[in-house]
């Protein structure tokens, strides 16, 4: 069963010894359509601007304006349209977590690879460049996979982590060690049996 969650940030238990934890906020969600295979049509909140397509959906589905994205997500046996049931959660010792990395941009080998770099000095003339990159007669190009420059960061990323506590009230989820994303980052969350 997956559930919509927020990042929220980074904490610490207040215990000897102390273990890190991370807070995520589990968002209101609403199944708007249970499909045979097992999974189900939510709609949460998001800062999405609502169009034509979203109003129909809106009323096709008779939820409020509030509700403006729509996610297909893995959801148990039983469930109905309304409220997403958040009782799995309180049971669950572990989850795995899935959210973007952050966004480094566009970056060198350095920083992207850990290459080492040359001499800072001395008119080595090579710096933080890749050094070479292909082959000269055979086979004449670039090899696919070679580490060079290019876009770091921002990719899919699942964590398995420990379930610590879970606040049904406000609907927070405490769970030990880090999950990649920045804060307010939004993904996915599937509890492990």
């Amino acid at each position: 069963m997956e559930f919509i969650v927020e990042k929220i940030g980074m904490s610490r238990t207040v215990q000897v010894p102390s273990v890190p934890v991370t807070l995520l906020k589990v968002v209101d969600a609403k199944v708007c359509e249970v499909r045979e295979d097992g999974k189900a049509l939510v709609a949460y909140h998001s800062s999405k601007k609502i169009n034509k397509s979203i109003e129909g959906q809106q009323a096709k589905y008779g939820i409020s304006k509030d509700f403006n994205k729509f996610m297909t997500i893995t959801v148990a046996e039983g469930v109905e349209k309304g409220d997403l049931d958040l009782a799995p959660l309180s049971e669950a010792k572990s989850i795995k977590t899935s959210l973007n990395t952050k966004g480094r941009g566009f970056q060198g080998v350095i920083k992207r690879h850990g290459f080492s770099g040359g001499p800072g000095a001395h008119g080595s003339r090579f710096h933080r460049a890749p050094g070479s990159i292909g082959n000269c007669e055979w086979p004449g190009r670039v090899m696919r996979g070679k580490k060079m420059p290019g876009q770091h960061g921002n990719t899919k990323v699942t964590v398995k982590n420990d379930v610590l506590s879970f606040d049904a009230q406000n609907g927070i989820l405490v769970v030990k060690g880090s999950i990649p994303g920045h804060n307010g980052a939004r993904g996915l969350v599937r509890i492990v049996k």
